[in-house]
Formats: C-alpha cells, sequence, structure tokens
C-alpha cells in the first residue's frame, strides 16, 4: 500500500499505479477538495490538513500499515513534522518513508533557516543520532521506538529516507585463530 501527501493533478497517482502495477493500493492526500476527484480503482484520495494530528490518526486508522509512504505535500515545518510522527509508526515493519523538499527547512517563507530549531532537517538530524543511541555511553540518550525499528536514514539533496526494520542490541565477535608469523 503507498500513500502520498501532495496529490495536486493526480498525475503521480497514475505513475505509482504503473510503477507498482494494479494489485497495489495507492491513497492520496490533498488539502484541495478538486484532488477527490483523482480517485479510480484501487486508488482513493482523502482530503485534509497533514498539519492536523487527529486527521492524520482517523487516515492511518483506516487505512492500516503503510508500505510506501511519499510525503511531498505543503511543505511546512509543521506538516512534515506533524506527518512523520503520526504516521511513521504506522509503516508496514519493513517499510518505507520518503520525505521530499526539505530543502524548505532553510527558507524562512515556510518556517525553515539555517540550523534552525524545529526544522524538519534539525528533527532529523537529531534522529540520526537516535538512530545509533545502541552505542551512545550518555545516561540520558537511551535506546526508544525509532532505534528499534529503524533500519537506516539516507540523505539526499532534499530528500530523507527512512527504512523501517527490526534492530536488535549490535554486538561484537571475534572469530577464528590470529597467527602471526614467528618473530625473527
Amino acid at each position: 500500500m503507498i500513500l502520498e501527501f501532495g496529490v495536486n493533478q493526480g498525475g503521480s497517482l497514475q505513475m505509482w499505479r504503473h510503477y507498482f502495477g494494479g494489485k497495489a493500493t495507492i491513497y492520496g492526500v490533498d488539502i484541495d477538495p478538486r484532488c477527490a476527484r483523482l480517485g479510480g480503482p484501487r486508488i482513493k484520495v482523502f482530503i485534509g490538513d497533514q498539519e492536523d494530528r487527529d486527521f492524520l490518526r482517523n487516515l492511518a486508522a483506516e487505512i492500516g500499515p503503510i508500505d510506501v509512504l511519499i510525503e511531498d505535500g505543503g511543505h511546512t515545518m509543521g506538516q512534515q513534522v506533524a506527518t512523520f510522527e503520526e504516521l511513521y509508526p504506522h509503516l508496514a515493519p519493513d517499510g518505507v518513508f520518503l520525505i521530499e523538499d526539505v530543502h524548505t527547512s532553510y527558507w524562512p517563507r515556510y518556517g525553515g533557516g539555517y540550523r534552525k530549531y524545529g526544522t524538519f532537517m534539525e528533527y532529523a538530524k537529531a534522529l540520526a543520532d537516535q538512530l545509533n543511541a545502541w552505542h551512545s555511553r550518555e545516561p540520558d540518550f537511551v535506546v526508544d521506538e525509532f532505534t528499534r525499528t529503524t533500519r537506516s536514514m539516507h540523505f539526499y539533496d532534499s530528500i530523507v529516507v527512512f527504512e523501517r526494520g527490526t534492530v536488535v542490541k549490535p554486538h561484537a565477535e571475534k572469530t577464528g585463530q590470529r597467527s602471526f608469523p614467528p618473530a625473527r
């Protein structure tokens, strides 16, 4: 099941249908009520504000586990963070969350700014630390649900991708026998 925020004129919904095949269920979300008409066989469009956490919770309850989430919606910091916080836990155990247009984290018009607290990029940087919490020796920095359920994060120009998966505490093993040539 694929969920995309930011339907606009619906072209990407059809592209996902073509890419994932006719058996895939495609959901779209947009704030513009005109987008509701863009649904079709195995394509449904929800109308709502992605910064509205109740809307996001109701959406998650209705559609179930999400295999692929593409966040290409309104691009404000509140929208991006709310969508991640509310829907990432509803991804399938091996799901993927892709958020586009994170360059808006640097644009004041969208609530951004270089290293500005509250931007999605600063939020994602903190999650990169959390991804590695198993290795911390700091008593206040502990493993949490994100650490246990996120296999990887990938940063690209204007895109961050999160891959879910079960993660257990890393461990090191030494195997084999070390042998060195005799000293001369």
